[in-house]
């Protein structure tokens, strides 16, 4: 076969798997809307988060800007939208004005069939990482507009006691000193998990599996919520005006459960509290993604093998924490558990680019939240979409929400 032939398969194949990932993660992002009234649709559940019809609204915007307008240079449709959806247009709180949810399915629709006719035609070359980068764009407004749904359910939800664990489940892993290899390059890595580089870490210590709602609650009974002791000064001040007696995600905490629904400030208190500590995020990436054995890292904890269902729980496939050790074959190199999936994990680490980091594709993405105010968390949650989920993926918050599907594992 000629070179030009089998350069023009790989790109018939690239443009037939992206075709395809688009449509299975807009389904993902539509069957979150099943069933759905318009106060639910346009309900703004906290300050900081948009309510989900905005989240729909502004995943077809992006789509059209970055492939319509930038890439395809056709004019701007819907404009009447434009200002509406914009991510730093009007303020969060005056977003609840929205159209219907059929009329955004409308926008949605008239945009994608664009951009898939577009697709059969577009450089790949030039373009592909930016195809990548917004299948991941989707899928993260995707996984706000899971949780932000699950907000609005437990608002009113009580104060409930969970039962301690018979389940030992507190043991730690040693991992050696020595170098690693942090990041990503692949076509599908963000701005901030480039450039991959070589890290030395000590040796330490690092929990086989996420903190469990059982153990948690020994934070809550030994009275860790009215005792500063246990907090910095800024997690105390942050907990008088707060006032919090419980993980947001409480009303179903399981004992053997990972904790979810707590901010830095509660993660980093309970580690203090067991004598221990937050992992670093170079600690948690080699624990969850370095093989020692072969000098290698890989983009899953147990190896480079596609994600399914079996290894970890995500893409809202069970629509709720599992326990702990429900996924054994999912486990790292060195035995840790649930590096993947059910809960989000923050990390001691502040937000910051790595060594060569440039923006992409634009500054707003990452750059402007290295800011020395946001902590990076890893591993996704039970609501992550699987085009979002890997080892070296980071994400970050102020160190005050605990809204996201969060919880914590210690190291020593």
């Amino acid at each position: 076969m000629s070179h030009t032939l089998a350069h023009l398969n790989s790109t018939d194949q690239k443009r037939q798997q992206l075709k395809q990932a688009m449509q299975q993660c807009r389904q993902r992002t539509l069957t979150l809307f099943k069933g759905i009234n318009y106060d639910t649709f346009c309900r703004q559940a906290h300050p900081e988060f948009s309510p989900v019809g905005w989240h729909l609204g502004h995943i077809a915007y992006t789509e059209a800007l970055w492939l319509l307008k930038h890439s395809a240079i056709k004019p701007r449709q819907f404009s009447k939208f434009g200002h509406l959806f914009i991510a730093d247009g009007i303020p969060k709180a005056e977003r609840q004005k929205l159209p219907t949810l059929a009329e955004i399915q409308v926008y949605l629709d008239t945009i994608r069939t664009q951009v898939l006719d577009y697709l059969e035609i577009a450089d790949l070359n030039q373009q592909e990482r930016l195809w990548r980068w917004l299948i991941q764009h989707e899928s993260q407004h995707s996984e706000t507009i899971a949780f932000v749904l699950e907000l609005l359910k437990v608002q009113d939800s009580a104060a409930i006691q969970c039962l301690p664990s018979t389940q030992h489940l507190s043991d730690m892993i040693e991992i050696p000193a020595g170098y690693f290899e942090m990041g990503d390059d692949s076509i599908e890595a963000l701005d901030n998990e480039r450039l991959v580089h070589k890290v030395y870490l000590d040796t330490y210590s690092i929990d086989r599996y996420p903190t469990t709602c059982g153990q948690y609650q020994e934070f809550i009974n030994a009275g860790g919520y009215q005792n500063p002791e246990w907090w910095s000064d800024a997690g105390w001040q942050w907990q008088q005006q707060a006032q919090v007696t419980q993980p947001l995600y409480w009303h179903n905490a399981i004992a053997d459960h990972p904790v979810s629904g707590v901010s830095w400030y509660e993660a980093q208190a309970y580690a203090q509290f067991v004598g221990k500590r937050l992992p670093t995020e170079a600690e948690w990436e080699k624990a969850a993604s370095w093989d020692a054995t072969h000098e290698c890292r890989y983009t899953y904890p147990w190896g480079n093998t596609a994600l399914d269902p079996r290894k970890c729980n995500h893409d809202c496939a069970i629509a709720q924490t599992t326990s702990v050790n429900s996924y054994p074959n999912g486990q790292s190199t060195y035995g840790c558990y649930d590096m993947l999936g059910n809960v989000w994990e923050w990390t001691a680490s502040l937000f910051q680019g790595y060594s060569g980091f440039t923006h992409y594709p634009y500054i707003g993405y990452s750059q402007v939240y290295f800011d020395e105010q946001h902590y990076v968390l890893r591993g996704g949650s039970w609501a992550t979409r699987p085009w979002a989920l890997r080892c070296s993926f980071r994400n970050w918050y102020h160190p005050y929400i605990r809204q996201i599907f969060a919880g914590f594992r210690c190291a020593k």
